[in-house]
């Protein structure tokens, strides 16, 4: 993680929520945690966490608290739908989570908290201005 991020030099990184049930996902975020630490020669200023459906609601230790919001609607929004249906070995039918109808109801519930049509929501671990 820590040469790769040297080699990309990225002022912002997207991990998991360290929250997940999905023991992998625990692991990577705590890497990235780990890598991004702001010591001298770090090019990561933000560090983002994002839910992962069936993963961090169902941790049952729910503790994903966005603070940062991105509008996603209109044509964006299409475009996450396109890429999910992609993803068919993990689409599942609703009421799962990974359905497309759960989707638009998280993207429209985090919409909805953003006072906007549909968001994306993370959790800002850190920001370096």
């Amino acid at each position: 993680m820590e040469a790769a991020l040297k080699d990309i030099q990225p002022e912002a990184v997207y991990t998991h929520h360290t929250g997940d049930l999905n023991l992998d996902h625990q692991i990577i975020a705590k890497t990235v945690l780990v890598a991004t630490r702001p010591k001298p020669g770090c090019s990561v200023k933000d560090v983002y966490m994002c839910e992962v459906p069936s993963s961090t609601e169902w941790s049952f230790n729910y503790q994903f608290k966005p603070n940062v919001f991105v509008d996603i609607s209109g044509d964006f929004f299409l475009k996450k739908l396109t890429a999910l249906r992609c993803y068919e070995t993990e689409l599942q039918p609703f009421p799962h989570p990974r359905s497309e109808v759960a989707t638009c109801g998280t993207g429209t519930r985090w919409g909805s908290v953003a006072g906007v049509q549909t968001a994306e929501a993370f959790e800002l671990v850190r920001s370096i201005l």
